[in-house]
């Protein structure tokens, strides 16, 4: 695992947390460790790829920091599995029977359990949340973008996560969501989509552009690469290109060929 896989362990058990993370660095992952909510809190900054959030006392705590999560426009699609506390010591520190029925996790368990055994499912979840790549759509045409976002939701796989009608929001909406794509119109008002793509690949590394413009001269494909875009698609092509150009450019290579030649120049 070259950039290893961040598990946030959110439990104030410290025998159950150090077996747990004896376990997880055991398999490669890299273990994040809070024990209240605020350190918690502290510690998403980190941008984990998985949270596991077990016992925190008093009874409530575990709720309010899965209500804060789930609420979090940045931390909710965040794989979440929950570990209750053991059923003589939920009056104190587990869940309460009016809050298990609004828990909105991906898997739940209860103590005592082994943490060997969960890790097949942490491996799931996390293989289940890569299959996902989340779209940020920017353009100042509404036609063209609902249009874009229309195609998009017919997608396996893909997931429009916000929509952006110039550079400025553009970058607000990447900060603010953490995208894998920006599908990037050039011409915008208030910030050009050019301006945006620079701020975007120096803010978030991690978020991928790909342009989508009418303006299609070998000119725009340069200034495009230079401010950091991984793909460039002519909007003309967009119907036949645009699946593959996402899913390249999210996998970390240039789209399309005569891109990547051009980027190596």
């Amino acid at each position: 695992m070259t950039d290893r896989e961040k598990v946030l362990i959110i439990d104030d058990e410290p025998t159950f947390v150090e077996a747990f993370r004896m376990t997880l660095e055991a398999k490669a992952y890299q273990v994040l460790i809070a024990s209240s909510m605020t350190q918690a809190q502290t510690m998403m900054r980190a941008e984990p790829n998985l949270i596991v959030l077990g016992t925190l006392a008093p009874a409530g705590q575990a709720f309010t920091m899965h209500d804060w999560l789930r609420r979090h426009p940045r931390y909710k699609d965040i794989p979440l599995m929950v570990i209750d506390a053991r059923y003589e010591e939920r009056s104190i520190k587990g869940w309460r029977r009016h809050e298990g029925m609004q828990m909105d996790a991906d898997e739940y368990f209860s103590k005592p359990v082994e943490p060997a055994l969960l890790v097949p499912r942490i491996q799931s979840l996390l293989t289940e949340a890569a299959r996902t790549i989340k779209i940020l759509v920017a353009d100042d045409h509404t036609m063209v973008r609902h249009g874009l976002c229309a195609v998009l939701a017919l997608q396996k796989g893909i997931e429009v996560i916000g929509e952006a009608v110039n550079g400025q929001e553009a970058i607000e909406q990447a900060l603010r969501l953490m995208p894998n794509v920006v599908l990037m119109d050039i011409v915008m008002p208030v910030l050009s989509g050019l301006e945006a793509t620079k701020q975007i690949c120096r803010e978030c590394p991690q978020t991928r552009v790909l342009v989508l413009t009418q303006y299609d001269e070998e000119e725009n494909m340069v200034v495009a690469k230079r401010a950091g875009a991984y793909g460039f698609i002519p909007k003309k092509a967009a119907s036949s290109d645009l699946i593959t150009g996402i899913k390249t450019v999210c996998n970390g290579s240039y789209f399309p060929a005569s891109y990547a030649t051009l980027s190596a120049n």
